[in-house]
């Protein structure tokens, strides 16, 4: 996506041109920025970042691989993610949520297969960066693993930023070496509200497939942004706020809203959908 905003632009996902997997050194090269302080993440990692997880899907030959990264979040069954792991830009289906499972921890949990919740208004007929979110029930709790705790409101303002953050990849990404990664960077900008009253942040972190779904940390430990889309993921070229840039949506509006009523006491009967 431009620099227009929304404006009626679909959800734009940048393309990668895989490197051979014997080439380890232009790997780790294929990056969105010039500079690559990607590293891959380590136990203390998955301490200081809990709930990180990640979505697998079926192939057409029925073999399970790596979608993106996904989040346990405020409660042990409930996991965030992007909406185009399920949908594209037009909102057609792409995958199942039968034919996908959540990992976290070395084990792999079931969803729910009607719980999917959309960031989607009722009648959209695109999807765009701010509204490209999704919450999925798990069959059963996550055990010996906790939840990242229920984001609070980013206190940004809107216009241009200089916020340390740092992306944490739990899937990783096809243009990097390691089985996930974490990397410091910078949010550089903070759109106006779009979908949702949710407002998308441009950063130079870099990204590669498998990166959908990072989260983006502040320098508190505190999960803000969830990675949507980046632009030309191998281009490495200079952060650009108007043509080359990494997209993520922060966590408030109405994805804040609908993990806040998703993870309530509950009374009665367990939920079967967020």
């Amino acid at each position: 996506m431009g620099g227009s905003g929304r404006k009626g632009a679909g959800l734009l996902l940048g393309l990668l041109a895989l490197a051979p997997a014997a080439a380890a050194e232009r790997t780790r090269q294929a990056a969105l920025y010039p500079q690559d302080a990607r590293r891959e993440m380590g136990g203390a990692d998955h301490a200081r970042f809990p709930g990180a997880g990640i979505l697998y899907c079926r192939r057409p030959d029925g073999v399970p691989q790596k979608a993106a990264a996904a989040w346990l979040v405020g409660a042990p069954d409930l996991v965030v993610l992007n909406a185009h792991n399920f949908r594209d830009r037009r909102l057609d289906v792409t995958r199942q949520v039968a034919d996908c499972h959540f990992q976290i921890a070395g084990r792999n949990y079931a969803f729910v297969a009607g719980s999917l919740k959309l960031g989607t208004a009722p009648g959209a007929t695109r999807l765009h960066i701010t509204d490209d979110w999704a919450l999925l029930r798990l069959a059963e709790p996550v055990l010996g693993a906790p939840a990242q705790p229920v984001p609070q409101v980013p206190d940004l303002p809107v216009g241009p930023a200089s916020l340390p953050v740092t992306m944490v990849s739990p899937a990783g990404h096809e243009n990097f070496r390691g089985g996930s990664s974490l990397e410091d960077c910078v949010i550089r900008q903070v759109d106006p509200p779009e979908e949702d009253a949710i407002r998308r942040v441009r950063h130079d972190c870099n990204n590669g497939y498998g990166g959908s779904g990072s989260g983006l940390f502040d320098a508190s430990g505190r999960l803000i942004a969830l990675q949507s889309a980046s632009l030309s993921m191998n281009s490495r070229r200079a952060f650009d706020a108007e043509f080359h840039y990494g997209s993520a949506l922060l966590f408030e509006g109405d994805l804040l809203a609908a993990i806040r009523a998703a993870t309530e006491p509950e009374s009665g009967a367990r939920r079967t959908g967020p």
